[in-house]
This record gives structure tokens, C-alpha cells and sequence, in this order.
């Protein structure tokens, strides 16, 4: 105990009447009251009043300001204002080199304050003339410094210390001034070092310090698992937190308290804690069995985490498994699911072992496991569990709706009836995001029947979102004898690093693409197109008979788009389509009309088939003479309406929309004697004028007996001549020269005159 009052010097001027000094003593009260000094200064003058309290060996000095009005502002303080410094060593050591902290003034007091050691000073400076002690006045307390005592001191450190579980079981750990403002600079430490088979629970039931961000680049707390800060980091941790609970993995761990030496002014009190060795902690023996089981969560009593390794598996368990678990204990699993560009799965959960009693069905009184399927855990929304688990029934498997699964295992209250808990084997699958029935080995193949659904939609994998590279996929639908299948794509896209030019079909789509069959009943198939780019491909009926579909969609190692999104329909026999077109033989030439032509096509469903047919060794020419249809090949494709012609049928077919044909286009000739055209809308059509074609039977033979087109040199019927009809072909009128009359050919606003005889 102090006896007697050590008056320090001070390198400013005092005035006496103004300085006070506190001391604590054995008679001494140990708290009180401070006041400003009342002063009366002359104009022009100033003063320096200082406010010195001294605890004894064993104590510090606590300061609560309980009123503050001084004149000023921060951060000038010019004309009055105090200082505090609560970190001097040695009472006897000038204020100018003792650590400052910090200056005043305004009508908002400083927060409570603590000195490091035995002295904390007030340094009060005013210009103002008269000072009354309403200034400011105060509360001071002589507290004891032990509780910032804990274990065994470290000597060169005031803020550093060891703690042996041999010592102290449990106790209180704290920030060297807390709950006053903590001082900048500091750097220390707690140790708390267990023996074998025990584990250290901290708990810091207030927290409190500058928030920087989340990686905490001012003060901050750093938590190791071991005894050194050479050991596996659990956490740093800064800002306001409550209740924050770390577990070691092992008997040791340790506490880093830093904080910076800066200017920018902070009034946080750093932290209040609880420590506590046991050996009644869970043991961790039950995480991470086999090589692809799970991993500890460091810092958490019994939490586990576990990665995929692409497509692999495991098994998970209870706490103790397969020994009864321990009451009041709760850990949480968190299984996922590799997500990136090129990678997406999801958690199948099959549980092989399963004894959670609970006296209610409902799973409240007692053990239970809860069961996230769509990660919840990662918008803090643990009360929206999808299955609450309990009883000896062995549970259904699990599947989640995405990456992620997480669980919570909690083994009920002190009384609560114990079991062994549960064993459960977890495989990560891809996870295409596909409706339909996936194949049983994983790949990207999924069938569609008809008997399951009459309608609904199917994407590429994870679309919207990009589809991976290097991925080949298969959708085949399958429906009833006598139905038809329909598919209608709303939206396309495929990637293309290279300009294609021309519209995104068949043999030009050497990257990304999609191919699209029909399948006889025999099996054979029948390729309705590939389309790649932004070419949509138009609505798709199958024809009569066929029942069965197939999409393909293929994708090379370099770049990803968004794929694709579409609707299928199996079409009941008994609700046909409003259907047109029908089988041509017997002739030379003839007209196809879309269906009401010129009048708009109907924005209703409708599927027209022609299949032309000719002599053998003859072709067929076909040429539109007027084409409207929505869409456009090079920017969208033709999701609405569609125009196929087929010039051989064992081959793809030609893909047609838009205001005129292409060049490529204008006129077909088929390789042999058939040729099938069909025209389908979706839905979704607007409508358009549609279109008119001409088919000819044409041949080329030296010994034509028959009219010889001039410059195409086909061999067609003597009665196609002076039909009014383009028979020779794009460019050769010859067919339609030397008649009597005067011949006008509309074709796509080009008005073409033949020769004519009057």
C-alpha cells in the first residue's frame, strides 16, 4: 500500500490551486467524485489543471464521466479541451513520454477508461475566463486488478499470460483496461494449455472492437489451435460480436489481442471471456473415418464440412457413433457440391443406421436431426428445415435441391433419451438441372415418357445458366403407339468463336450444337436438322407413325453458352392437329400454298406434310415464287414458324423463315425422285403471309422429247409450257416465252416480264 503521494512533473505550468491529486490508501475512500475547478482567468491567460489518481500495488484506476460541456470542437480543441493518459508505468515519468490518449472536448464525453497500471492523469486546459465545476464532472473507482490477472504472467509482456488447466479449470479472461476504452499498441497474449483428452472452450460473452472489415486489417483478436501463433488459425475476429464460442481441436489454445498504434481515434473496450478445459467435450474421433469423410470445422465443438472430390462418396455420423452420444451436444454438417463453370452437383443421402429416440413424433422432446435441402444455411435461415428426423424408423434417402445439404444433429436435453445416433453413406451426383428421367450411371441422359406427362419443358444443363464444355447430352422422348411428338424451343444459343456467315445449320455447326431425330419403329433414324449459334430451331411435329424423338446436344472443350430451353408435347391420337398437305404423285407440277395463302397462316398450331413423288431417274424442282414467314435465320432462327424442305429423305432437311429465302434457297432441286416439305408453326406465331412454291418434274437427257429449258437445260412436260408458272427454273423464263399473252412474275417484289405475243 502507498503512504504517502508521489507528485510527478510535469512539463507544462501548473496551477496549483486547480491540480488534484486522489491516492489510495488503507484508510482512503476507494471511489469518489471529480469536478472541474471553479476559475476565474484573466482575459488573454490560460491554464493547465491536472487530476492525478494513484492506486495501490494491487489495484487500477477506473474514470467515468458522468457530464461534459467544454467549449470546441473535435478534432482543434482549441480553446479547451482535457487529455487522458491512462498508461503510465511510473507516476513519476513526464506526461510527454508516456503513451497519449487522447483529447476532448464538446459535449460528448469520453467513454469509461481503465489505467494499464497504478495512475491515470486528466490534464485539464481552458482560455476561459470563468470555469465553473459543471464542465465536467466525474465518477473514479480503485478497482481491483487481479481479474486482468489470469495464469501465470508472462515477464515481458503486461498483457500476456499461461493458463494450466492443473491451476484453474474454468475462469474469467479479459482485455488488459476492459470494459474501458482499450489503448492502441498492444499486443498480447493468452495461453491455456490442457492435458490429454481435454478440449478448451472459449466464450466471449461481450466483444467490442474497431471494425475495418471483414478481414479485420486494424485491432483484432486471433484465435489459434495450439499453443503458439505458429498453430492452424481458427478465426480473427474485430467489430462487435456477442456470444462468440470456439472450440479447440485438441488441450491447448491460444489468444492474439492486437492493436494498432494509429492516430485515428477509437473509444471500443475490447473483450470479456470465458475459459473452460473439460474432457466431456465431444471427441473427434467420429469426423473423418475414411479417406473421403469429413473434415473438423476448426473452432466449433463437433461441426464438420465435407468437399466433393468430384463424384465421389463417404460415409457421415453421429457423435460417437457407434456408442450412445452424449446429451446436450448439437453439430452441424455441411456436405457440398462442387459449383463452377464447368461442374454442378447435388447430395444423395442414404441412411444405413438410424437410432434418435424422442418421445414426441414431432421431434421436440428429445434428439433430432434436421435436414436442409436447398442451403439454407447460407442465408441464416436454419428454422426453414426441410425434414425433422427422429425415432428408430430408417429414413427415406435424401436428395438435395441444389450443391449444398447441411444437418443438424442435436442430442436433446439433460434427461433426454439416448440412442447410437446414425450412419449415413453421402454421394455427390452431377446434377444437370434436367427434368425427366435421369440415366442410372450419371451421364447426361434423360428419357421422357408419355405415360409420366403429356407436356412439359426441357433445357440444357443448367440453363440459364451456361452448360458445361466438353459435355455430351441425350433427351429422348418416348410416347404411346399412334401419338406425335411436338417440340417447340423458346429460346437458343450455342457458342460460336468463329463467325459462321450464314445461318447456324447442319454441316457449318462444327463447335457447339444440337441435333434432332425422328425414330421409326423400327429403329431407324432420321435426323431433322443440327442447329447451332443464335439459330433457333423452328416447331418439330414428328410424322405419322413415329413415336419416338431424340435431341443431342453436343459441346467441344473451348467456351460455353446458355443453351437452350423447350417445350415437348406428346399429342393423344384423339386431338390431332389442324393439319394440311398430303402425298403428290402422278404429276409433272403443282402449287404449294401455306395453309389460307394469301391470306395469313394462323397463329394456332398447325403441321403440313407434302412428299412429292416422280418418275424414277426424274428430280424435282422446287421453287418459291413468295415467302413470308416470321423469324430470321441469322439473328433468332425460326422459333415460330418453319418451312423444311427435304431434298433427300435420309439426309437433313433445308430450314427455312424469315421475309425471302436465301440465296441458297431460292430455288431446291431434290437428288432424287421424292421430296417432302413441311410446314409447321408453334403456339407462340404471330403470323404471316406465308408462302406459294411451283414444283417441277424436271431431267437432263440429250435426247429430250419433251420442252428443253434454254439455260437450265432441264427436260420437262411439253403442257408445263406457257402455264404461267416459273418451270424452268430461277433465272430460264424459256418456258413462258413466245405465248399469247403478257406474262408478270411477282417474285419477292422483283417483277419479271416474259416475252410476249400480242
Amino acid at each position: 500500500m502507498l503512504t504517502s503521494v508521489i507528485v510527478p512533473f510535469f512539463p507544462v505550468e501548473l496551477s496549483l490551486e486547480c491540480d488534484r491529486i486522489f491516492v489510495s490508501n488503507a484508510e482512503g475512500p476507494k471511489n469518489g467524485t471529480f469536478s472541474a475547478p471553479q476559475l476565474n482567468i484573466p482575459k488573454g491567460h490560460s491554464r493547465h489543471c491536472i487530476y492525478t489518481f494513484i492506486a495501490s500495488e494491487d489495484e487500477r484506476v477506473q474514470v467515468t464521466f458522468m457530464s461534459f460541456n467544454l467549449r470546441g470542437t473535435n478534432p482543434e480543441c482549441n480553446h479547451e479541451y482535457i487529455d487522458l493518459y491512462t498508461e503510465i508505468e511510473d507516476a513519476s515519468m513526464e506526461l510527454i513520454r508516456t503513451p497519449f490518449g487522447g483529447r476532448y472536448c464538446g459535449r460528448n464525453r469520453p467513454r469509461n477508461r481503465i489505467s494499464m497500471y497504478q495512475t491515470l492523469v486528466i490534464a485539464f486546459y481552458t482560455d476561459e475566463e470563468l470555469v465553473t465545476p459543471d464542465a465536467f464532472e466525474g465518477y473514479y473507482e480503485f478497482i481491483n486488478a487481479s481479474q486482468y490477472v489470469v495464469g501465470t504472467a508472462s515477464p515481458d509482456s503486461v498483457c500476456s499470460f499461461t493458463v494450466f488447466s492443473d491451476n484453474k479449470s474454468e475462469g474469467e479472461f479479459r482485455s488488459p483496461t476492459y470494459p474501458g476504452v482499450y489503448p492502441k499498441n498492444l499486443n498480447c497474449h493468452y495461453r491455456f494449455m490442457g492435458k490429454k483428452g481435454q478440449r478448451v472452450r472459449l466464450e466471449f460473452m461481450d466483444f467490442d472492437l474497431v471494425f475495418g472489415g471483414a478481414h479485420c486489417p486494424f485491432d483484432y483478436v486471433k484465435v489459434f489451435d495450439g499453443p503458439t501463433s505458429d498453430d492452424p488459425l481458427i478465426g480473427t475476429h474485430c467489430g462487435q460480436q456477442r456470444n462468440l464460442v470456439i472450440y479447440s481441436s485438441a488441450e491447448n489454445v491460444s489468444v492474439q489481442f492486437i492493436t494498432l498504434q494509429r492516430t485515428a481515434e477509437s473509444e471500443n473496450r475490447g473483450f470479456s471471456g470465458f475459459f473452460e478445459f473439460s474432457n466431456r467435450f465431444v471427441n473427434l474421433d467420429f469426423i473423418g473415418k475414411n479417406e473421403n469423410d469429413g473434415e473438423h470445422i476448426r473452432g466449433t465443438e463437433c461441426d464438420q464440412k465435407i468437399l466433393s472430390k468430384k463424384e465421389s462418396s463417404g460415409n457421415v455420423y453421429s457423435p460417437n457413433y457407434p456408442f450412445p452420444y452424449l446429451q446436450n451436444t448439437i453439430c452441424k454438417y455441411y456436405i457440398y457440391g462442387l459449383q463452377d463453370n464447368q461442374n454442378l452437383e447435388r447430395v444423395r443421402l442414404i441412411f444405413e443406421k438410424f437410432e434418435i429416440p424422442n418421445k414426441d413424433t414431432e421431434c421436440t422432446d428429445g434428439g433430432f436431426l434436421k435436414i436442409y435441402l436447398q442451403g439454407q444455411e447460407e442465408r441464416q435461415a436454419l428454422d426453414e428445415f426441410d425434414l425433422n428426423l427422429c425415432g428408430m424408423i430408417l429414413p427415406s434417402p435424401v436428395l438435395s435441391e441444389g450443391p449444398r445439404l447441411s444437418m443438424v444433429f442435436s442430442s436433446g436435453p439433460t434427461g433426454a433419451s439416448t440412442g447410437k445416433g446414425f450412419k449415413a453413406r453421402y454421394k455427390f451426383e452431377t446434377d444437370y438441372k434436367v427434368p425427366g428421367t435421369p440415366a442410372p450411371d450419371g451421364t447426361c441422359n434423360f428419357t421422357f415418357l408419355s405415360k409420366n406427362t403429356k407436356r412439359g419443358e426441357f433445357n440444357s444443363p443448367r440453363h440459364p445458366a451456361n452448360y458445361p464444355s466438353n459435355t455430351s447430352c441425350v433427351y429422348i422422348f418416348k410416347g404411346e403407339p399412334g401419338t406425335q411428338i411436338k417440340i417447340v424451343f423458346n429460346y437458343f444459343r450455342t457458342k460460336t468463336q468463329h463467325d459462321l456467315g450464314t445461318t447456324g445449320y447442319n454441316e457449318v455447326c462444327e463447335e457447339d450444337w444440337l441435333e434432332i431425330y425422328e425414330i421409326y419403329p423400327n429403329g431407324r433414324e432420321s435426323i431433322v436438322g443440327r442447329y447451332c449459334s443464335k439459330s433457333t430451331p423452328g416447331p418439330i411435329v414428328s410424322d405419322k407413325g413415329v413415336h419416338t424423338m431424340k435431341v443431342v446436344l453436343r459441346t467441344d472443350a473451348e467456351g460455353v453458352a446458355s443453351g437452350f430451353l423447350a417445350t415437348y408435347i406428346f399429342i393423344d391420337p384423339s386431338k390431332k392437329f389442324e393439319e394440311c398437305g398430303f402425298n403428290i404423285s402422278g404429276q409433272t407440277s403443282g402449287v404449294i400454298t401455306s395453309p389460307g395463302f394469301p391470306a395469313k397462316y394462323k397463329d394456332r398450331r398447325q403441321v403440313c406434310h407434302w412428299y412429292i413423288h416422280v418418275k424414277q431417274n426424274a428430280k424435282i424442282l422446287l421453287l418459291f415464287t413468295f415467302f413470308r414467314l416470321e423469324g430470321d435465320p441469322l439473328e433468332r432462327g425460326c422459333p415460330g414458324a418453319v418451312v423444311r424442305v427435304w431434298k433427300n429423305l435420309s439426309q437433313a432437311p433445308i430450314e427455312m423463315c424469315g421475309m425471302e429465302p436465301s440465296n441458297d434457297t431460292l430455288e431446291i432441286i431434290s437428288t432424287n425422285s421424292v421430296l417432302k416439305l413441311t410446314f409447321a408453326t408453334a403456339e407462340k406465331a404471330i403470323g404471316a403471309e406465308g408462302f406459294k412454291a411451283v414444283w417441277t418434274e424436271v431431267s437432263k437427257m440429250h435426247d429430250c422429247q419433251q420442252f428443253k429449258c434454254k439455260e437450265s437445260s432441264y427436260c420437262i412436260a411439253n403442257e408445263l409450257k406457257c402455264n404461267r408458272e416459273p418451270n424452268c427454273g430461277w433465272t430460264d423464263r424459256s418456258d413462258e416465252e413466245n405465248c399469247n399473252y403478257c406474262f408478270l412474275f411477282d417474285v419477292f417484289n422483283f417483277y419479271i416480264f416474259a416475252h410476249c405475243l400480242l
